[in-house]
């Protein structure tokens, strides 16, 4: 099994990330990122025992939703998500990745009675190419939400350059982690920021040693 394989080395390389920087395994989340993958390469995935899937197309998502209904699964939505599709997605995914704009908050409030869990998805790195909020930006966003009384802020989420530069992919996760450090210190009750969700199959590694809980691998584990 394929998966299974693929599985078991990248939870070594997590065990050796975490030893490198005085972690404990059991603060990693890994969602295997099934988007591009068919049901049966999920199922394959699930059945090695990874029970956090994220998906990133409205599509791909209801299709793997329906057809694990009932399994133990976690599902994230880690892509952009368009307002006019908040209705057919929020009664479903567990945790949204990728809140970016007030117009996204006021819609998923809108569309549910109970708090949902968001990470605030954040351009670190300030590049044309990726969506998010500016760093500078975080704080006074999260003061806006508090408005929003269904929307919950766990974390906050970025996506690094694609380089093999060590240097650079630490200095977008330490900006991160920074970044969480200053949301907790406001003590809002509407947005605790415990968690990080940095690091994907060329980078995850990094991001453990940096503050990461929740790493999103895709390639690396299911192709």
């Amino acid at each position: 099994m394929q998966v299974a394989a693929n599985l078991k080395e990248i939870n070594r390389r997590i065990e050796d990330a975490c030893k490198n920087s005085n972690r404990s395994v059991k603060d990693i989340t890994l969602i295997g990122v099934t988007k591009y993958v068919t049901i049966e390469r999920t199922e394959e995935a699930i059945k090695a025992g990874v029970c956090d899937l994220g998906e990133n197309r409205l599509e791909g998502f209801r299709e793997k939703y329906d057809y694990f209904q009932g399994t133990d699964v976690k599902w994230h939505f880690i892509g952009t998500l368009q307002s006019r599709k908040v209705k057919d997605v929020i009664h479903q995914v567990d945790v949204i990745h990728s809140l970016d704009r007030l117009s996204l908050a006021k819609e998923i409030n809108k569309r549910t009675e109970k708090k949902i869990d968001c990470f605030i998805q954040v351009n670190v790195s300030k590049e044309q190419s990726k969506h998010g909020i500016l760093p500078e930006e975080v704080l006074p966003f999260i003061e806006k939400l508090r408005e929003y009384e269904n929307i919950r802020v766990i974390g906050l989420m970025t996506m690094a350059p694609h380089t093999e530069d060590e240097t650079v992919l630490r200095q977008v996760f330490k900006r991160l982690a920074s970044l969480k450090a200053e949301v907790q210190e406001k003590h809002y009750e509407s947005a605790p920021c415990a968690y990080l969700s940095m690091g994907m199959s060329n980078d995850y590694e990094v991001a453990i040693e940096e503050g990461a809980t929740h790493i999103r691998i895709g390639t690396k584990l299911v192709g």
